[in-house]
């Protein structure tokens, strides 16, 4: 096992800037998650890890080694592909043993570490199978135990799981933190997927157009993002987002539009002395709106008029598009049992204790 530490890494094709200034401290046997959209910057951050890049910029260490000059086969990583990457003409055995041949490790010694690490996979019965007799879920287990086997200091994961069917993927995500609680390996993991990011990593960073945005634990990030992109980019479905004003009557502070006025609660008011009259952004997750018929306890400040649009029933939930005027189509997760019904307005209310206000300038968080 072995921390890894990014200083300053920078990385450009040309004139493109795919990875910017990335700074990262990752702890011994920790799991950390680099996740953000397609073309973020988060898999050449990875394979400039493993080598497969140069940094144009900064440094990279593995335990206490600069390794930006070391090749990928001497820093004591493995990598698991998007694609399994597994040789096609070989059975599972020899593609599980193929590193370790090209080490001269004794055959007994392979034989060994091998079958062990099959079984641990579920796979033992499978050694003499070919990769293209094997199911993708199958085939994903040979590629971590090609990775396994090594035995590195560090794990890289390109997302590993994103061929797999939904059902699977859910069961691989266990079996890699179980997987991960035993070996007590340091991995990096990338994934587009932030439900994936949510429920696996210790840490995540989540970037974008090639810069580290936010590096917290899940919840962390969850529940105090430093930015509107955070925001809204983690949850599903994603935070709603309105465009009010910030308007002051007898002391109390208020995010209006012509169609609704939300009072912001008094410890999160004194923040905003400085936008009144001003427009800012308001963040509400769709957990955070409820039915006023349905939560009896509800705030007043926080009531609003709505017309129910669409209604998505998944058995326990019900995903209520809504919309509120003319401006703003907002979703709230409700009670699979709340009885609404397409075309009505209803009054809902919105938890504005857990509620977050953006600068509409600089999409920072308020509170």
């Amino acid at each position: 096992m072995a921390k890894v530490l990014l200083k300053g890494v920078s990385k450009e094709f040309g004139k493109v800037i795919a990875v910017k200034d990335f700074t990262l401290d990752i702890k011994d046997g920790e799991f950390i998650i680099l996740v953000g959209p397609s073309g973020c910057g988060k898999t050449t951050t990875l394979r400039t890890i493993a080598g497969l890049e140069e940094a144009s910029a900064g440094e990279i260490y593995i335990g206490d080694k600069l390794v930006n000059d070391v090749p990928p086969k001497n820093r004591d990583i493995a990598m698991v592909f998007q694609n399994y990457a597994l040789y096609p003409h070989m059975n599972v055995y020899k593609n599980m043993s193929f590193g370790l041949r090209l080490r001269k490790v004794p055959k007994p010694e392979i034989n060994k570490i091998v079958r062990r690490t099959a079984d641990l996979l579920g796979i033992g019965e499978l050694l003499d199978r070919k990769p293209k007799e094997l199911s993708g879920g199958q085939r994903q287990r040979v590629a971590l135990g090609r990775a396994i086997v090594r035995d590195p200091r560090v794990f890289l994961f390109d997302e590993p799981l994103s061929n797999l069917d939904a059902k699977l993927r859910i069961a691989m995500r266990a079996e890699l933190l179980d997987l991960h609680q035993r070996l007590k390996t340091t991995t990096i993991y990338v994934t587009h997927d932030q439900l994936e990011a949510m429920t696996m990593g210790d840490r995540i960073v989540i970037m974008n157009e090639g810069v580290i945005q936010q590096v917290d634990t899940p919840q962390v990030v969850y529940d105090h993002p430093v930015n509107r992109y955070v925001a809204g980019f983690i949850g599903s479905p994603s935070m709603n987002f309105l465009s009010p004003t910030i308007v002051k009557e007898n002391g109390n502070f208020y995010a209006a539009d012509k169609d609704y006025k939300l009072k912001i609660p008094g410890d999160k008011a004194k923040l905003l002395k400085d936008y009144v009259d001003k427009e800012v952004v308001l963040g509400v997750r769709p957990e955070h709106i409820d039915t006023k018929a349905t939560k009896r306890d509800h705030d007043p400040g926080g009531v609003f008029s709505a017309s129910i649009w669409v209604v998505e029933t998944l058995g326990s939930e019900k995903l209520v598009h809504i919309r509120s005027g003319e401006k703003y189509t907002l979703i709230a997760r409700l009670d699979p049992h709340a009885d609404i019904k397409t075309g009505e307005t209803v009054e809902f209310v919105a938890n504005m204790n857990l509620s977050h206000v953006f600068d509409k300038e600089t999409e920072e968080i308020v509170f």
